[in-house]
């Protein structure tokens, strides 16, 4: 796809909207969705690359109550024409038809291939890619499987829903606490890029999950970018002119 000179594509993750008190993710969203304003004017497309909610849920009849301005707020734009693409995270895997059916926002549950500008991205939310984590991966398998979801959905929602977002907190990933970058050898989406360059290419590697603002040179020129966070960072990326930049909003309410 060849995006026009005039218009850009953005990339942001890890709202966790739902965390911590009503007030701070009530704040949090209000900021959001003035970034998501002021981005309207020139966007192409949209990536949501996970964790958008801290839990979420979806019945056949029924969606967890709230985050009604970001909602709105994504409606009005794909209405307006602006593709938005929204990759699922570890807090928000279990998404099935509401978005695409509702706001008309495809879905990916796993990473996936674009090409922009002549540039190839390799686009996902990134939990469970690269070495090691084997207790988190082992959870990921039983969380994603078919019956288990089934079985979670015959709870009743007020009692479900309240489970999730109970086990959702007690994540010490999200627990508030600012994540230190400590080194690319310690970083596993690092690794997860630089095996992935081993056989394939792709001059932009992208991904959220860590909460960490990041940009990091593979080498054989390609890129690693992490979008940050909505907690602690309010940081997303945007891609221009075959160009893709880090950049930081403003958090004002």
């Amino acid at each position: 796809m060849e995006i026009p000179k005039d218009k850009k594509i953005y990339f942001s993750s890890d709202n966790h909207l739902g965390l911590t008190s009503f007030k701070e993710s009530h704040d949090r969203e209000k900021i959001f969705v003035k970034w998501l304003d002021s981005i309207k004017h020139d966007a192409e497309i949209i990536f949501l690359l996970g964790d958008l909610f801290d839990f979420w849920f979806e019945y056949k009849e029924a969606v967890p109550k709230g985050f009604t301005r970001s909602l709105g707020k994504l409606a009005e734009l794909s209405d307006m024409g602006i593709k938005i693409y929204f990759f699922v995270g570890n807090h928000d895997y279990w998404m099935t038809d509401y978005f695409q059916k509702e706001l008309n926002i495809k879905v990916f549950k796993s990473p996936e291939l674009f090409i922009f500008n002549s540039k190839s991205f390799f686009i996902g939310h990134g939990d469970g890619l690269g070495p090691g984590d084997y207790g988190y991966k082992f959870l990921k398998i039983i969380f994603r499987n078919p019956l288990f979801k089934f079985l979670y959905s015959c709870i009743h929602p007020d009692i479900s829903i309240r489970i999730g977002e109970f086990l959702s907190r007690k994540n010490s990933v999200i627990s508030g606490k600012e994540i230190k970058f400590e080194s690319n050898e310690k970083e596993l989406l690092y690794n997860f890029c630089k095996k992935i360059l081993k056989s394939d290419h792709y001059h932009y590697f992208v991904f959220g999950h860590r909460h960490i603002p990041l940009k990091i040179n593979l080498g054989n020129n390609s890129l690693y970018y992490n979008c940050g966070d909505w907690f602690n960072h309010y940081s997303y990326l945007d891609f221009s002119n075959s160009e893709l930049t880090l950049k930081f909003f403003k958090p004002e309410i």
